[in-house]
């Protein structure tokens, strides 16, 4: 099958148009007008994932991350460029799906909130047509440190940070949450009620900021989004069988985490 039919029904399920305003989506690297038989999906494009590509034989990468974040001056062979020349080497696409897969229904943020308990949820902040990205919702009354004991379990992660200021005993039951970087998204969280943001990357200064306005916070890391990979290779398999696709869906197996915990 052609990569655009791949896509065209990835996108009548996350168009591109829902993504905020400056995002890179859709194709960024190659020609959709080629033939695949193999994707893989991952979260993120590094020398590792380019490598394993290239090894499996993958004709469409699917990421949610885009490799290239900023306007390239030159394309000489450093290591960072060294991904790009290799994907355009071995003829391997790249398509993004960014912010569009944090705001559409049944997206990212959604399932969080199924991997987390949050019921009863709304957008955290409208972006447009009652789109919204994150999302606010409740929780069953527990301690902070209980719900970031659950994060921790959840995601399968060595530590998170804490926001609190010693509240860790503070009874919590409205919970927001962004994937990602999602610290400018922390006022919408406070207007909406929340007792506690969920987010990534949290700058130093907010944090101090979020306590003075009496929100906590946890940072779980950037990457508890690699949920994408699970989900998204799920979908594309249901779509296949469907559509009657002859076509690989692979998840990637490349460690793209730069960060770990002593």
């Amino acid at each position: 099958m052609k990569a655009k039919d791949l896509i065209a029904r990835y996108e009548a399920y996350c168009p591109q148009e829902l993504s905020l305003e400056g995002d890179i989506s859709g194709l960024q690297i190659g020609s959709l007008d080629k033939l695949v038989n193999r994707v893989m999906v991952t979260l993120d494009v590094r020398e590792t994932t380019v490598a394993e590509a290239i090894e499996k034989g993958v004709d469409l990468i699917i990421t949610k991350h885009a490799p290239i974040f900023r306007p390239l001056k030159e394309l000489t062979l450093t290591p960072q460029n060294k991904i790009y020349i290799d994907l355009i080497k071995h003829d391997i696409a790249v398509y993004v799906s960014h912010t569009n897969i944090d705001i559409v229904p049944d997206g990212l943020n959604d399932w969080f909130c199924d991997r987390l308990g949050i019921k009863f949820t709304k957008p955290l902040r409208l972006t447009k047509d009652s789109y919204g990205i994150g999302r606010i919702g409740d929780v069953p009354r527990q301690t902070f440190s209980e719900f970031a004991v659950k994060i921790k379990n959840v995601f399968h992660l060595d530590s998170v940070r804490l926001v609190s200021y010693g509240q860790e005993s503070k009874i919590i039951r409205r919970v927001a949450i962004c994937g990602g970087s999602g610290d400018d998204f922390y006022k919408d969280a406070l207007v909406k009620g929340a007792d506690v943001y969920v987010t990534g990357d949290i700058y130093y200064h907010t944090a101090q900021e979020m306590i003075t306005n009496g929100l906590l916070a946890i940072d779980p890391g950037h990457h508890i989004e690699v949920l994408f990979i699970e989900k998204i290779v799920e979908k594309l398999n249901e779509w296949k069988k469907e559509m009657f696709w002859s076509v690989d869906i692979i998840a990637s197996q490349a460690q793209t985490n730069p960060f770990s915990h002593l």
